[in-house]
């Protein structure tokens, strides 16, 4: 399964972890996805979002 958002596309990125010493070691940076279940085109469904994107509101919660 694929990390990535279901509403903005974020994926993961790649970059270094840095010691104290200053020696670089390639690691990934991965979104923080949560499962939620939401209205889509009138059916529920549950997608995978970052957080990012539930606290802007750009995704809105079922009830169950």
């Amino acid at each position: 399964m694929a990390a990535r958002c279901a509403v903005c596309g974020k994926g993961p990125q790649t970059g270094y972890s840095v010691s104290h010493s200053h020696r670089r070691t390639k690691r990934t940076f991965r979104p923080n996805l949560q499962p939620v279940r939401t209205t889509v085109e009138g059916a529920n469904v549950r997608i995978r979002v970052c957080v990012k994107c539930l606290k802007a509101g750009k995704v809105q919660r079922v009830v169950a």
